[in-house]
């Protein structure tokens, strides 16, 4: 651990401060953070944690996600211009423009979107829970926003129900194509692929596991198998080589990298913990709805 690292945590316990990083962070950011998880166990830690001061080493809407949790404590975020692409495709006259197309659809939104998004859908979902939400609900027409893969993926699980889509996706994940799962088989032709459904249906039919990224970790983790290719964010097999020495972890390729989560760095950290600064707050009226829809992804 460096000093910049020892710095951090001695003014953490100092300032009685929760850091949660996402998996996709660099590794000296994983190393001060109290919990590394998802976007939706980031919440969740948030919300269980006796800390008043969390803050959230990921994307701009995981700090959200926080917040509308956990509405009485401080959430700060080191970068406030870390976002996502995936959330910035929609907009919630988009959401409304395609309710009134479709009114007796449900909304079911993927948390990688704004508070904006969530506070006109229906409920949230996560990737590890979209196919037990939408099963869960009574209407037959599901509007899936805004991931068009995560949504292709669930709907191919989900037969029963008519699913409509927004034109979203994950510019990393979206970016690998068939050839770059059977160039990496033959060069690792004894490792299972491990991909994440925010990747396209082409790339997931060649795949030997699809899941979350907390579902990806655990099944590389039990596994009994010594080698995997990872097709999700890079920091998630470093992750893993950290984890578990004794397997060998592959990116799938060398370009699977969220420039806006590797924004994060230690001295933003720092700089946060020592100033307060970058605040999260959510208006109103955004608040409780968006507050409501990720509430009942969280009763299912």
């Amino acid at each position: 651990m460096n000093e910049l690292q020892q710095k951090i945590i001695n003014l953490k316990k100092e300032k009685n401060a929760l850091i949660l990083a996402h998996y996709y962070q660099t590794m000296d950011v994983q190393e001060v953070a109290d919990h590394v998880c998802d976007s939706f166990e980031m919440a969740k830690r948030a919300f269980d944690a006796k800390q008043e001061l969390l803050i959230i080493c990921g994307v701009h809407f995981m700090a959200e996600s926080a917040k509308l949790l956990n509405p009485g404590k401080t959430v700060l975020i080191p970068k406030p211009d870390a976002g996502c692409p995936m959330a910035d495709m929609i907009t919630p006259q988009d959401v409304t423009a395609l309710k009134n197309f479709y009114p007796d659809a449900a909304v079911v939104c993927y948390v990688n979107s704004s508070a904006a998004v969530k506070a006109v859908s229906d409920i949230c979902c996560t990737s590890s829970s979209a196919e037990r939400i939408v099963k869960a609900l009574p209407e037959r027409q599901i509007i899936f926003i805004p991931d068009r893969n995560l949504g292709a993926y669930i709907s191919s699980k989900v037969t029963d129900k008519e699913f409509i889509f927004h034109k979203g996706w994950c510019p990393v994940h979206d970016y690998i194509v068939p050839y770059d799962v059977e160039n990496a088989r033959l060069k690792h032709p004894n490792a299972k692929v491990l991909t994440h459904p925010e990747c396209r249906p082409e790339v997931l039919e060649l795949c030997d596991f699809i899941g979350s990224t907390s579902e990806i970790i655990s099944f590389a983790l039990e596994s009994d198998n010594d080698e995997f290719i990872i097709g999700t964010e890079s920091g998630v097999t470093e992750h893993l080589a950290a984890l578990a020495p004794d397997k060998i972890f592959y990116p799938l390729t060398k370009n699977f990298i969220c420039e806006d989560m590797k924004k994060t760095t230690l001295k933003d950290i720092l700089s946060t913990l020592e100033t307060g600064k970058y605040e999260i707050t959510v208006s109103g009226d955004d608040f409780t709805k968006a507050k409501q829809s990720l509430e009942r992804m969280v009763k299912i």
